[in-house]
């Protein structure tokens, strides 16, 4: 097949000199390699896994499958998780609006229910659901994300145990402390959401494990075994945890990528 014949300039035109960029195009976009010349964003960054074979985020960053909380969801739930814990200890306006609401919902709604949906946050109901989650991980040959799986969950009450002895806030019914943070909304979270992620179906089950998370710290508050800032407090303490538990492991599966 004859190509078609590119059109000639004059002989100056035919010399050996580099092709010059196009007036009014971005450099920054021009194809170049190291030492051509030309201008390239890649020339003096070493190669590593190519963009198209790299996993991406929910914002379409590099990370890892499944999606992970994203930073800026990640700084909000330090920040939110910073004031509310200031204004509990401090017993600011905050904490005594909360208090004032979780007054009004104790005893609302069904008994039954309330409790029921109080249960889901037991460890012998939330830890089962994430056991089989990371053994069906496991058997599909996704040992790493398992692994990481396990280390959420082991961090819940490695954190949310000291933070109920340093806080001591007493509970909506009784006079004694370590109410904040909620242990079973962080149990529930963890375990529902890390299912989830662990059933590769994250677009299908993610939003059954935020109803399951959500409905936990509903019959806690109805059931007064929190007030509602424990069960917020203890949402963003796990929104930390599960992007801690996530950056460590989009680290190691970097630094075991092989360059070139």
């Amino acid at each position: 097949m004859r190509e078609t014949p590119r059109s000639q300039g004059t002989a100056s035109d035919s010399g050996t000199e580099p092709p010059q960029p196009r007036p009014g195009r971005a450099l920054a976009h021009t194809t170049g390699a190291p030492g051509s010349g030309t201008p390239h964003r890649s020339d003096r960054r070493p190669l590593h896994t190519p963009r198209g074979a790299r996993h991406t985020g929910p914002a379409g960053r590099p990370g890892t499958t499944p999606p992970v909380p994203g930073r800026p969801a990640f700084f909000c739930a330090l920040l939110l998780l910073a004031v509310i814990t200031w204004q509990v200890v401090v017993g600011g306006p905050l904490a005594r609006l909360d208090e004032r609401v979780g007054h009004a919902l104790v005893g609302r709604g069904s008994r039954r229910l309330a409790e029921l949906f109080a249960d889901l946050g037991n460890p012998q109901v939330a830890l089962p659901a994430l056991a089989v989650a990371m053994a069906y991980a496991v058997w599909r040959g996704r040992r790493a994300q398992a692994l990481y799986a396990g280390l959420a969950m082991a961090l819940v009450p490695a954190l949310v145990v000291p933070l109920k002895l340093l806080v001591e806030r007493p509970g909506p019914l009784t006079a004694d402390t370590g109410y904040y943070p909620s242990g079973h909304t962080a149990t529930a979270m963890v375990a529902y959401c890390g299912a989830a992620l662990l059933a590769g179906r994250a677009a299908r089950l993610m939003p059954v494990a935020v109803v399951l998370t959500v409905a936990t710290g509903i019959g806690l508050v109805l059931r007064g075994y929190h007030w509602p800032l424990d069960v917020v407090g203890s949402c963003c303490l796990c929104v930390l945890v599960l992007g801690a538990v996530s950056s460590i492991g989009r680290r190691r599966s970097s630094s075991r990528t092989p360059t070139g």
